[in-house]
């Protein structure tokens, strides 16, 4: 692979043009790696708005699959079971949250969200914060009365720990290119992540097509499993997962496809527990916008992690590091009505009272984008 100019063979690009960077690089040189930021964030057309880490610790790989396997089993429990919860109180920012955001104009009932925050189970601010912004410092709740997923709460803070870890060490190497963009040059990204108790995490379940929500027509839409959106995080991590050495009915040159989601894709089985499987078809999966506007679909390259901008790293640069673009697409497939998408994404952001811009905090920014997505329920309007 070629590697950045200026940079050491630690980074390199996947197949689409992602900059891939070694984990090994980010914990003993993270300022080496400053033109590779650049390339990965920066404001050339065809810049990605996403950058890979690899030669990740082996502890990360079992902890991704124990979770996202969990996340499977929790959005397969009944109904009733589910919403035990769900927390309305905190707009569906804590717990599990299914038909509430609003997304292409409609409420959602593709996916399944269960929210945490991973670092802090229980934020500590005073009470009249805590009641302005239940979204952010309400109190983390776990399904620990239900037997079939226990290890939940255990499962969702090792692999959201470590995530976290990883991308506040990302936002040390970040630093000497961001403190070029940001509005006020003294903001320190690494405190900014670090300090704040507004970390959020999203353990995502992806319904497979049924007759409420049928398989796309032909000219299925690219966003057909999550629309459009862009996250108001600073920064978001991703997973990845690793699928089966071999499928008997694929080819072997289809491989480099197959093994590069950022997804673990699981077909339900008429008896125990589901198997793991390639995805629906090789138009599934994640897509993003590049700086120039392009469509381009992104994998991340197998025990990798993913980290792309967010909204609030947008404003706090005014509009000079734009948000990453993205969406999912189902892709169909005969046997698509059987298989579902797991994935994990942490959000990373300053607390409330963090100044994004002239007119806005963090905490108002929020507020602003909540309103786009979710509704008061009891007036059934917007809020």
């Amino acid at each position: 692979m070629a590697t950045v100019a200026g940079n050491s063979s630690s980074t390199t690009f996947t197949a689409e043009g992602a900059v891939s960077i070694s984990f090994n690089a980010l914990v003993s040189s993270p300022l080496s790696l400053t033109a590779s930021i650049e390339k990965a964030f920066g404001s050339h057309p065809d810049s990605l708005g996403i950058i890979i880490v690899r030669d990740l610790p082996p502890t990360y790989t079992p902890a991704r699959e124990r979770l996202l396997r969990l996340a499977y089993r929790f959005a397969n429990l009944e109904p009733n079971v589910r919403e035990r919860y769900a927390d309305s109180k905190s707009r569906y920012s804590f717990g599990w949250s299914h038909g509430k955001e609003i997304m292409n104009g409609k409420p959602d009932t593709m996916k399944g969200s269960y929210y945490a925050n991973p670092v802090l189970d229980a934020p500590d601010v005073s009470a009249e914060l805590r009641q302005a912004y239940p979204e952010y410092y309400g109190k983390n709740i776990w399904p620990t009365a239900t037997a079939e997923v226990g290890e939940f709460e255990e499962a969702f803070k090792d692999l959201g720990g470590f995530v976290f870890k990883v991308g506040c060490q990302l936002a040390v190497a970040c630093q000497p290119f961001a403190s070029s963009y940001l509005s006020d040059s003294s903001l320190s990204l690494s405190n900014l992540i670090g300090s704040s108790q507004t970390v959020k995490a999203r353990l995502l379940h992806y319904f497979p097509p049924s007759p409420e929500n049928p398989l796309p027509a032909e000219d299925e839409a690219i966003d057909s499993w999550c629309g459009f959106h862009l996250d108001h995080s600073l920064l978001t991590g991703l997973c990845s997962v690793r699928f089966p050495s071999s499928y008997p009915d694929r080819p072997a040159s289809e491989d480099a496809y197959y093994f590069t989601h950022q997804a673990m894709y699981l077909h339900k089985q008429p008896m125990g527990e589901p198997t793991v499987v390639q995805s629906p078809s090789p138009t599934s999966g994640l897509y993003i916008r590049t700086r120039g506007g392009d469509l381009t679909k992104v994998s991340i390259p197998v025990d990798c992690l993913a980290f792309q901008t967010g909204e609030a790293l947008e404003l706090a640069t005014a509009g000079k590091l734009r948000a990453t673009p993205h969406c999912v697409r189902v892709g169909a497939a005969p046997d698509a009505e059987k298989i579902s998408r797991e994935t994990f994404a942490l959000f990373m952001q300053p607390n409330v009272d963090q100044q994004l811009s002239a007119t806005e905090n963090f905490g108002q920014f929020s507020k602003r984008i909540f309103d786009e997505h979710y509704k008061d329920e009891s007036a059934g309007t917007a809020m």
